[in-house]
């Protein structure tokens, strides 16, 4: 119910009717006057009650009056009557019935009960009801109210004191409250006027309003108080406390900052009066140093101590000026904040240093003032860096608390870390039961460092600055402070300041993100980076402190809770740290939290240094060092891990606390969800937990989950039960730390990606050079953190796969199995994830992800080079068919393989090849097929397995049939790609580039396919080569249809002709070392011991397989406009294979050039005249001078031209041979000499090749021809050979090669035969040829310098044939007789030939017969001399006829002087018959002598008139001659009558004789010649008959030597035979002479009569029977005769 309701008025008049009435009941007897005052007084309200509406105005009005009563009652002094009036007196103030002039008088009253002591708690009462109820008390009234109250506080009743200080405070507010409603009302209306400047008297404050003005005088009078000094206001004070006064103005300031801040007035005074007092009043406590001076006096005098009560309440007063007023006393405010950081000096006492801590504490909950602070003062030049100071002050305040202050020496900060500390190590390294220096494991909350053991007491819920010590205003003593509450106090203090600043910050990051993300980026407000600048300052200058003082409670801690707390703290500051940019102190604390979660000591190099790098900066506050203090191992945790150190530790193993765990933990709860603002502390975090995960033996599984480890890590690792569990989380929450990286932004994945890749550098740096496990952790992270972005993995895959393809090189096997590992696990997963768009049509990103997989081929482990396989068997079983662009990728990964790796490795490739080529051939781009071909080649190309060469060669038989079968499908394809390279080619003016170019692509792919197989077929491995020819000239045989005209051009010259130069070269240059047998029992065959006769057998399969097809595939060809060079070039090889020094090659290069010969030119074909002359006039050149004897250096004329082997064609230089004149000089046989099987069929060729060249064939052609057979016939044989080619020496057999020759030479003659005029000339030139044949029979040929045993001479010593390195000159007897039988044909069919008429050819064969007739039985064969005989006079049977009939001419002048040579050289041969000749084959040898006599009796004798005289004259000498033949003394007695040639001599006397007395004798001349010869032979006759007498008288009994007696015989009969001519012939015949000569024989034989031989007297007896027919000459004659 309201006061001025009817009821409540009512209520009010009855109530002071009544206490009137009370009143003058009271005062009836003692006190008349006042009851009359009473009595009136009733009197006075009745009346006002009756005339006035409003009664209570009325009453107000005119309340003087009705006070009156009760102030008198007062004064009565009376307490009963004083407690009526006051109670009557305070109803009246309740209902604001007072005036101004009354509440005047009420309170002179009330003053004066107080100065007599009376009522004190009543009059208390009083004054607050009146002040609180209205507003009329002001100025002196105000006053002396106040001052009444005041006065009765210090009164000596307890009670009394307390109520009053109750009613001061009460009434102050109240004066305060008044100023504050005013300004209300006041609000809105005229502008406040002008603060006055500079304003002095502080009394005048004319510009405020009444309570305004009230508080002012008030609260400066309060000032004053304090300060001990006379108020100006509060008139009548006798005495104050200043614990009081302090109290008052602290209320005032905390309850009424608006006034202070709204009213300059109030501003001034508190700059000028409230903060000069209070830092004088601070004096004392800076100045004191502990242990100076001890105890305190209760006394309100300043006094040099520190004195707690006032000490606590000025801090307390500091608290809200700071608080509230910060902004007005900038200055003033760092002036206190500085005390206040020096207050926490641990010079200063304990109750300081707590009361301190406790301010402290009330500023850390209130983050916008330390923000304030941070901009005032941190940020500004030239001033303290207050809020940093604050910070470190706390920090060292706590290192303070732990270390134990030794005699107040402050440099102690930092005690040696010997002592206690060693022990301590090592009784916490005894295991989790080990008591620490406290005694055991504490279940009480402290904190424990270096031995110093601080409980933690429980000051205050978390973000309240709930203080003790500051409340306790009633101590006067200070108070003792439990152990551990500083430490509490001061540790809550960090934990709200980290905690309401990170909130605070992380608040208006927030905001200003949503801002920014409403904005969407436009116009950025100006005030952003100053903000941003704040919190950046805010952070720079907390941070260290922070750190130094967390780290080191963190490490002091042995309570989880607490722990918990800091490390949140710790992980707090990093992530705001990471959201604001601040590198430096985010990985400060995180190195901070990394290096709590390892064991102490435990060497990490990336903690170290950068713990190095914080420790140089030790900060320095007011000349206090604080250090960031190194753990110290002493924390008596429990053990809860054993295991190996990844690092190489000083203690071989390391132990993991709880407290490890907790801060492992911690570690990945920062990663997992502050992960986006780690950036580069990722590597701090990941090498933490690298270590600890490898201290806790979790190994990487697939995808590269961690597990834990099995046993075998050794018996060094051992977990308790309660990390055993643990264990599955941590490894849970790792992988999902890896997963969440899906939800980092690009860049933080980055510095993850980054930081795993560092961290796996160090694992691998450390891996070098031991066998020890190395650490997998970044290797298994970094896959499993590609495996969970696959769906960006385009930004990550290229530092991804860069580092892991490093990994993948490391000589650690683990390391690198891992690296490879991620690496195809990674490229699997990437091709097979369901990418948008798809892989197909996003062919870079596919290019991009098989990428490493090709690099990985650069890799020279081989077990790598097997995953990397293995990695594409699988790709191409799940992805083969979708790999599309990625082919050539792949192809190129299976076609890496080098000779160094091994063969598993290249047989697994292998399989990927023969994969594709069965099942993905029809799938691929056409475009990558001739990638196929260079893969598959290469495998061919190996040289580990050989199988695999092989295979592959049949592969590339199977990719032909591919291409064959599908070749219209990808003829199109690869047009149309063709179509687009073209257009981009021009785009860019560059021309196409791609291998055999202006052929169309389909023709390109076979040339590839060509050219790969032509690579193998010069493989060095003979059976790689083999296949790989017989595979190549299949295909182009079998496919070359396929091709288009123009290509053939490339086929012929880059596939085949190169294939032929390749071969060519290695064939020439291998070498000649003989190869042991294969390896294991492969034998080999002597024909392929050597690398050259392997080689030369691939020169001859790639002969004849290029002969093939220039023979199969001759039209396209011959369509080539350079067919005829390529013919040339073709020619040119088979030459060079020709020339070969082996056997085997050079056969086979002829039998190459047989086969081209075959080639029938088509009669359809209208050029044909044009093609075949021209094209074997080359093959003429090229081929026919193939070999050209020329004459050897030793020259022996004519005979001797049988000279080396010549190379090249004709116009190369007559000492062209392959041993060079200078070598064949020096050295003695040639280097190389043809086989028998080669130069036969050199010379088979020969018919071949004339069928095409006839048309052509000339004089020079023959010479060349001649010159070619004649070097074919002369080569030896060698004498290994010789018993397969040479016959039994019984029989005359030709070889083939002798057989080839005449054959040549056959086909000549007949061409010639049947040839035009033209051709006859060249009878002659065959006659030559086979004339030089004919010579072989006496003279074997000679080649070169070489020495050749002659079958003749081998006749008697067949052993010596087979001496080892002899050549044997072949028996050329029968292949000189058989040419010779051709001779004599030939000049039968030709003898009438102009041409051989003109060419002296009967001159030349009888000159060519001189020979053998000549040696006759020093021929080598017998049969030689008797066939040239036999030929001769066939050959003369036919010719001498040619030769009288063509007398007149002279062309057969020369030959008449040759054939009396020859029969000269024959019938007195100067051989001797062989001793063992037989009779009756002497009497047939002398049948042959009589038959050629015989010859010169028919054919020659009787034609003497056409045959020069000489010729004649020689006949007749020899006649002569042979009519008394001398012969040899060899003969055998029993022989003596036969081997005297008897018939022979007969023959030729009588043909002599006969022609002697011919009447025939054309001319004198003639007559004279025979004459001449007979007196020659009577005259001879003479002279042995008479040296016969002679040497018998002086020989005595002896009988003489049996040649003479022969010759005596032989002459008496020669004179028989005489003398039966002269008988015949007609007398007119014979010359006087002659018959003289007979006559004088006879005396001569008559004196021979006394001889002793019997046979010398039986033939004197014959001789002189017919010169009884002379006895009686007729007159005449005899006259005639002398005459």
């Amino acid at each position: 119910m309201s006061t001025s309701s009817p009821e409540a008025v009512k209520k009010l008049l009855e109530n002071m009717q009544t206490d009137l009435r009370s009143l003058s009941m009271e005062c009836k007897k003692k006190f008349p006057p006042v009851k009359e005052a009473a009595e009136s007084g009733i009197v006075k309200i009745k009346t006002i009650a009756a005339r006035n509406t409003d009664i209570l105005a009325a009453l107000k009005e005119n309340s003087s009056e009705v006070v009156q009563p009760f102030l008198m009652g007062c004064g009565t002094k009376e307490p009963k009557i004083t407690q009526l009036c006051l109670a009557a007196i305070q109803r009246l103030m309740s209902h604001e019935v007072v005036s101004e002039a009354a509440a005047g008088n009420i309170i002179n009253m009330l003053w004066q009960l107080m100065e007599n002591g009376l009522e004190e708690l009543k009059l208390l009462q009083t004054v607050l009801v009146l002040l609180t109820t209205n507003t009329v008390v002001h100025d002196e009234v105000l006053s002396k109210a106040i001052v009444l109250c005041f006065r009765l506080h210090f009164t000596k009743d307890n009670i009394t004191n307390n109520t009053a200080a109750a009613t001061v405070r009460q009434v102050v507010t109240v004066v305060f409250e008044r100023m504050v409603a005013e300004d209300e009302c006041f609000k809105g209306m005229a502008d406040e006027p002008p603060p006055v400047q500079g304003n002095s008297n502080r009394r005048s404050v004319s510009t405020l309003r009444p309570s305004a003005k009230d508080a002012y005088m008030l609260f400066q009078d309060l000032c004053q108080l304090v300060n001990a000094d006379a108020p100006y206001w509060l008139v009548g004070m006798t005495e104050m406390t200043r614990t009081f006064g302090l109290e008052l103005l602290e209320s005032v300031l905390n309850d009424f900052p608006g006034v202070f801040l709204q009213h300059q007035e109030f501003s001034f005074l508190l700059k000028e009066r409230v903060c000069p007092l209070v830092i004088k009043l601070f004096s004392p406590n800076i100045k004191f140093r502990q242990g100076s001076s001890s105890g305190s006096a209760a006394s309100p005098a300043p006094v040099e101590k520190p004195y707690f009560p006032i000490c606590m309440r000025l801090l307390r007063v500091v608290s809200v000026l700071i608080k509230h007023f910060y902004s007005l006393l900038v200055t003033e405010c760092e002036i206190f904040l500085s005390l206040l950081v020096k207050f926490l000096d641990g010079e200063k006492p304990q109750w300081l240093r707590a009361v301190a801590v406790e301010s402290v504490h009330r500023l850390c909950v209130q983050p916008h003032l330390l923000r304030s602070f941070c901009q005032s003062y941190d940020m500004k030049q030239h001033s303290t860096k207050v809020f940093r100071d604050i910070v470190n002050a706390l920090g060292s305040f706590i290192q303070s608390l732990f270390i134990v202050p030794s005699a107040g020496n402050p440099a102690s900060i930092n005690p040696p870390t010997g002592g206690s500390g060693s022990t301590a190590q090592t009784a916490a390294q005894g295991g989790p039961g080990s008591a620490g220096v406290s005694g055991g494991l504490t279940t009480q909350a402290a904190f424990e460092y270096r031995g110093t053991w601080i409980p933690l007491v429980t000051v205050n819920v978390q973000g309240s600055a709930k203080a003790t010590y500051l409340e306790m205003l009633d101590k006067v003593e200070p108070p003792s402070i439990p152990e551990g509450y500083a430490m509490s106090v001061a540790f809550s203090a960090l934990l709200d300041l980290v905690r309401g600043i990170t909130c605070m910050i992380e608040r208006e990051l927030a905001a200003e993100e949503e801002a920014a993300a409403l904005r969407d980026g436009s116009l950025d407000t100006p005030q952003e980076p100053l903000v941003h600048q704040v919190w950046e300052e805010m952070v720079n200058a907390c941070w260290c402190g922070l750190l130094a003082a967390l780290s080191l409670l963190l490490d002091a801690s042995t309570d989880e809770t607490a722990t918990e707390n800091i490390l949140k703290a710790e992980l707090t500051v990093a992530s705001l740290c990471g959201r604001l940019g601040l590198v430096t102190p985010r990985d400060a604390f995180i190195t901070a939290i990394c290096k709590a979660s390892l064991p102490p000591h435990y060497a990490l190099t990336v903690l170290s240094s950068n713990a190095a790098n914080l420790s140089n900066k030790s900060y320095s506050i007011q000349g206090q060092s604080v250090q960031i203090i190194s753990p110290s191992s002493e924390s008596h945790q429990q053990v809860v891990a054993v295991g190996q150190p990844l690092t190489v530790q000083p203690q071989g193993t390391v132990v993991l606390t709880a407290k490890n765990i907790q801060c492992m933990r911690t570690l990945l709860n920062l990663s997992h969800c502050h992960g986006a603002v780690l950036g580069t502390s990722w590597q701090l975090v990941l090498a933490t937990l690298q270590h600890l995960v490898w201290i806790l033996g979790l190994k990487p599984g697939v995808g590269g989950v961690l597990k834990p480890g099995r046993a075998v890590e050794g018996p060094s690792t051992v977990l308790t039960t309660a990390v055993m569990t643990d264990l599955p989380v941590i490894a849970n929450i790792l992988s999902r730390l890896f997963e969440s990286s899906q939800y980092l932004d690009d860049v933080s994945l980055h510095h993850l990606i980054n930081a795993l890749c560092s961290l796996s550098m160090e694992a691998m740096e450390m891996a070098y050079g031991n066998n020890k496990e190395p650490s997998l952790f970044a290797v298994a992270k970094l896959l499993e953190t590609g495996l969970v972005n696959m769906d960006r993995i385009e930004i990550l895959w290229r530092p991804l796969t860069a580092h892991l393809l490093e990994v993948c090189q490391h000589p650690n096997a683990r390391m690198r199995e891992w690296g490879a590992e991620a690496v195809t696990s990674l490229i699997k997963a990437g091709l097979s994830y369901k990418h948008e768009p798809p892989l197909s049509q996003n062919q870079r990103l596919q290019l991009l992800l098989l990428n490493p997989l090709k690099e990985l081929s650069n890799v020279l482990h081989a077990d790598i080079r097997h995953k990397q396989l293995e990695c594409v068997l699988q790709i191409l079983q799940s992805q083969g068919d979708s790999l599309g662009p990625g082919w050539p990728l792949v192809l190129g990964v299976i076609g890496a393989i080098r000779n160094d790796q091994g063969e598993s490795l290249i047989r697994t490739a292998f399989q990927c090849l023969q994969l594709v080529v069965t099942d993905f051939l029809p799938t691929m781009p056409c475009t990558c097929l001739q990638i196929v071909v260079d893969v598959a080649g290469s495998f061919g190309l190996q040289n580990q397995e050989l199988n695999i060469s092989l295979t592959s060669i049949g592969l590339l038989w199977n990719i032909s049939d591919y291409f064959f079968q599908r070749g219209e499908a990808i003829t199109d394809e690869l047009e149309q790609e063709e179509a687009l390279l073209q257009k981009q080619a021009q785009e860019k003016g560059e021309p196409l580039n791609r291998p055999f170019h202006p052929a169309p692509p389909f023709d390109c792919l076979w040339l590839c396919l060509y050219a790969k197989l032509g690579e193998l077929c010069v493989d060095p491995r003979p059976a790689v080569r083999k296949s790989a020819g017989q595979t190549l000239f299949s295909t182009v045989n079998a496919h070359g249809t396929l091709l288009q005209q123009p290509t053939w051009h490339i086929v012929v010259w880059k596939v085949l002709f190169h294939l032929l130069d390749c071969v060519r070269k290695s064939s020439t240059t291998a070498d000649k070392e003989k190869i042991e047998s294969g390896g294991g029992n492969i034998l080999i065959h002597h024909s392929r011991d050597t690398a050259e006769k392997q080689w030369a057998e691939t020169w001859v399969l790639t002969l004849a397989g290029v002969a093939r097809i220039f023979n199969t595939r001759r039209y396209p060809l011959q369509q080539l406009g350079d067919f005829f060079k390529a013919w040339e070039v073709l020619l040119d090889h088979i030459q060079s294979a020709a020339l070969s020094k082996n056997n085997e090659v050079s056969l086979a290069a002829l039998k190459s050039f047989q086969e081209i010969l075959q080639i029938v030119t088509p009669v359809k074909d209208a050029d044909s005249r044009l093609h075949w002359p021209i094209a074997a006039g080359p093959a003429l050149h090229e081929q026919c001078p193939v070999r050209r004897p020329h004459s050897s250096s030793s020259a022996r004329g004519g005979a001797g031209r049988l000279g080396p082997l010549v190379v090249g064609v004709e116009h190369v230089v007559p000492h062209g041979h392959r041993v060079h004149s200078a070598a064949a000089a020096s050295a003695d046989k040639p280097s190389f000499i043809p086989s028998q099987p080669f130069l036969t069929a050199l010379v088979q060729i020969f018919p071949a090749l004339y069928a095409h060249v006839k048309g052509g064939f000339s004089m020079e052609d023959l010479r060349k021809l001649g010159v070619i057979l004649h070097g074919a016939a002369s080569v030896p044989i060698s004498s290994d050979a010789s018993p397969f080619i040479l016959p039994s020496y019984t029989e005359a057999v030709l070889t083939s090669m002798q057989e080839a020759v005449l054959t040549a030479l056959d086909v000549l003659q007949k061409a010639i035969c049947v040839g035009p005029e033209t051709l006859q000339v060249m009878y002659p030139a065959i006659f030559e040829q086979l004339l030089l044949f004919v010579e072989f029979s006496c003279k074997p040929p000679q080649y070169g310098k070489l020495e050749t045993k002659h079958v003749a001479n081998a006749k008697y010593n067949q052993i010596q044939l087979f001496a080892p390195a002899e050549w044997v000159a072949l028996n050329y007897v029968p292949f000189a007789e058989r040419s010779l039988e051709v001779v004599v044909d030939l000049y039968q069919k030709t003898a009438c030939h102009k041409a051989v008429i003109n060419e002296k050819v009967l001159q030349n064969i009888i000159k060519t017969l001189r020979m053998p007739l000549g040696l006759k039985y020093s021929c080598p064969a017998e049969s030689t001399w008797k066939l040239a005989v036999s030929s001769l006079l066939k050959v003369l049977s036919i010719g001498l006829p040619v030769a009288r009939q063509h007398a007149s001419s002279g062309k057969f002048d020369t030959m008449w002087p040759e054939l009396a040579c020859a029969f000269e050289d024959f019938l007195f041969t100067k051989s001797t018959p062989p001793d063992n000749l037989s009779i009756q084959e002497f009497q047939k040898n002398e049948a042959i002598d009589v038959e050629v006599v015989q010859l010169i009796s028919t054919e020659i004798l009787p034609f003497a008139n056409f045959i020069p005289k000489d010729f004649v004259g020689q006949i007749m000498a020899m006649l002569n001659k042979g009519s008394i033949h001398s012969q040899s003394s060899s003969f055998t007695e029993a022989e003596i009558d036969i081997r005297m040639r008897e018939d022979f001599s007969k023959v030729c006397f009588e043909t002599l004789l006969q022609f002697s007395f011919s009447n025939k004798a054309s001319t004198p001349q003639e007559g004279y010649i025979s004459r001449m010869a007979l007196s020659v032979l009577l005259q001879r006759a003479q002279d042995v008959l008479r040296r016969y007498v002679e040497d018998e008288r002086l020989s005595g009994r002896c009988p003489l030597p049996r040649q003479q007696v022969t010759e005596i015989i032989f002459v008496l009969k020669a004179v028989s035979t005489l003398m039966d001519s002269l008988k015949k012939t007609q007398p007119e015949n014979v010359d006087g002479n002659t018959w003289a000569q007979v006559i004088a024989l006879y005396p001569t034989l008559v004196e021979c009569i006394t001889c002793s031989s019997s046979e010398v007297s039986s033939a004197l007896k014959e001789a002189l029977g017919p010169f009884k027919d002379f006895m009686q000459p007729p007159v005449s004659k005899v006259q005639n005769g002398e005459s």
